[in-house]
């Protein structure tokens, strides 16, 4: 969560990246301003004049001065508007960019920690919140404070004593409003936190909604989904409590000014110091002045929700990001693990000592029990998680300290969960490199053996997939993701139980095809298929967090240890 001064100076920072639109919009609001004082003072002329016993004509001029002068009001508001929001929608594109790029950059463990709900409410509501702001609030607020300025400066220039009253008239707004800001902000943000818990929990049992019945969990995950709405609608029901004592306050503080002001310049006129038209066109201002007070309360009461929510956007910038962009270049690319440790948070120690080294080219096989630690470990292989103790290096530079266009051309991690992203074909694979041409897309799939069913497709590479396109199915959008991979040529592959969606014919002949690519290149495979450990160079076998065993294939069912009884197991041998 980004501090106040935090979101001042990102604010700051928006306006300098546009400050011509920005500038602009002051000058075209002043204007109108201007303009729109000529109203109110030339009523007053016009009462004047008509006690003084002028013409039809004197009126009549004085008349056409003033519709000239709302026409041209008109027209100055119109295109400060029409600048306002230019400078609106430019500025939201930069934070939409912004949120994106800084998206991108989190370790993929901090996010997991958060929650993708939160993460999505950041991106959605609250970018739609600031985008709100930036596209109405803001050009409206900088309109009607300029015009209260100048009207309430009109005030002083007719009689200072008048504008003296309506100053002071206007000053039973600053408790309330400094009341109401004062707590605005903090209820505010609890109402983001608590809209954030409610996408996580109901994008979490979305998503797990296969395990919540086969556990019988149903209960649990309603009575969670209720307290988080229930949180949820007492923090808008604590914002709402805010509004209803601020908005009443505000609309009955709008009637002091002009009321004090026709007290005393009755009273003034009544000895002669001031004209009636004076007074009437002090009151004119002061009444015309409670539209746009109106709007800027209206508007601040939209900013602290806005705030609120830009705080939680401009939040990203401070968090961890992966790696830095002039992170060290490793020597080579071998792997070493060195007495890793891991445990996760609210959770016991996964990893309890793990000492491996991964030669340059090396096809490591690491298999074991379910628990036994062998995700959490591909996780810290790839940079996903940094170890509670130990470390992990490539080339001698721990993992989690390179940046993320180094990470991904030195270590990919290709898991069971895979995404087809909407667009074509083309566009899914050119993720990995967008420079790649059709010759080298085709070659990715026919190297993981997708090529067969994409050539079926209506339109080959240019068929769009997703939601209103082509569906595909698990084992397609693993292909798809392993066809990436052989675009993105890391240096090392870790695949953890990459190929499980597959059936057992194409799932092999994906492996091996990805092994002829990838000859020379260091592949890790976590595996419950035991072939994968047969054809690998070595086999490490993962038990309670520990590495038991270490070897190649032979050595290991030789030793008969637990591997050899797992590939017992797997042929269907009853142990002797």
């Amino acid at each position: 969560m980004a501090a106040p001064k935090d979101v001042r100076k990102a604010t700051t920072r928006l306006i300098q990246a546009d400050a011509k639109s920005f500038t602009a919009v002051l000058a075209l609001n002043a204007l109108a301003a201007l303009t729109g004082l000529a109203g109110p003072y030339l009523v007053g002329r016009i009462i004047d004049e008509v006690k003084r016993g002028a013409d039809v004509t004197s009126v009549d001029k004085l008349a056409l001065a003033i519709l000239i002068a709302a026409t041209a009001q008109l027209l100055l508001a119109r295109w400060a508007r029409y600048v306002g929001h230019r400078f609106g929608e430019r500025t939201l594109a930069r934070v939409r960019e912004e949120f994106v790029d800084r998206t991108l950059a989190l370790p993929a463990s901090v996010v997991e920690r958060a929650g993708t709900g939160d993460l999505t409410a950041r991106g959605t509501a609250d970018v739609a919140a600031v985008g709100t702001t930036l596209r109405d609030a803001g050009p409206e607020l900088l309109i009607n404070s300029v015009q209260v300025l100048f009207l309430l400066g009109a005030v002083f220039v007719l009689d200072p004593l008048l504008g003296a009253c309506g100053l002071l008239g206007l000053a039973g707004l600053w408790p309330v409003l400094r009341w109401y800001l004062r707590r605005a902000r903090t209820g505010y943000l609890a109402e983001g936190a608590a809209i954030s818990d409610v996408a996580e929990i109901l994008a979490a049992t979305a998503s797990g909604a296969r395990t919540v019945e086969a556990l019988g969990l149903e209960r649990r995950r309603v009575a969670a989904s209720r307290d988080a709405l229930e949180t949820s609608r007492r923090t808008r029901l604590h914002t709402l409590f805010l509004r209803s004592v601020f908005f009443p306050s505000v609309e009955i503080a709008y009637l002091v000014p002009v009321a004090t002001v026709l007290l005393v310049g009755g009273a003034l006129h009544a000895r002669g110091t001031i004209s009636l038209g004076t007074v009437v066109a002090a009151a004119l201002y002061l009444q015309q002045m409670v539209g746009p007070l109106d709007e800027i309360l209206m508007r601040v009461e939209q900013l602290q929700s806005s705030g609120a929510s830009f705080a939680r956007v401009e939040g990203l910038a401070g968090t961890p990001r992966a790696g830095d962009a002039d992170s060290p270049t490793p020597a080579d690319d071998l792997i070493e693990v060195t007495g890793v440790r891991y445990a996760y948070d609210r959770g016991g120690e996964v990893l309890g000592g793990v000492d491996l080294t991964v030669r340059p080219g090396e096809r490591l096989a690491v298999v074991g029990p379910s628990g036994a630690g062998k995700t959490t470990l591909s996780r810290l292989l790839a940079g996903v998680d940094a170890p509670t103790a130990g470390s992990v290096t490539v080339g001698g530079v721990p993992v989690v300290a390179l940046g993320p266009e180094q990470l991904r051309r030195q270590v990919v991690l290709v898991t069971q969960e895979h995404h087809v992203f909407l667009g074509t074909v083309r566009d899914n694979l050119r993720i990995a490199e967008p420079s790649a041409s059709d010759e080298q897309l085709w070659a990715a799939l026919t190297a993981v053996g997708a090529d067969g069913w994409v050539r079926r497709l209506p339109d080959g590479l240019d068929t769009a997939l997703g939601d209103g396109g082509h569906g595909t199915d698990g084992s397609q959008a693993q292909q798809l993701a392993l066809a990436r991979v052989v675009l993105a040529d890391p240096h090392t592959l870790i695949l953890d139980e990459a190929t499980a969606l597959l059936d057992p014919t194409t799932a092999r002949h994906t492996e091996r095809a990805l092994a002829a690519v990838l000859q020379g290149r260091t592949v890790i495979a976590i595996a419950h298929r035991l072939h994968t450990a047969h054809d690998a160079d070595r086999v490490a076998v993962m038990e309670n967090g520990l590495l038991t065993e270490l070897g190649t294939h032979d050595e290991l069912v030789a030793a008969g240890g637990a591997y050899a009884a797992l590939w017992r197991s797997w042929h269907g041998e009853r142990p002797a």
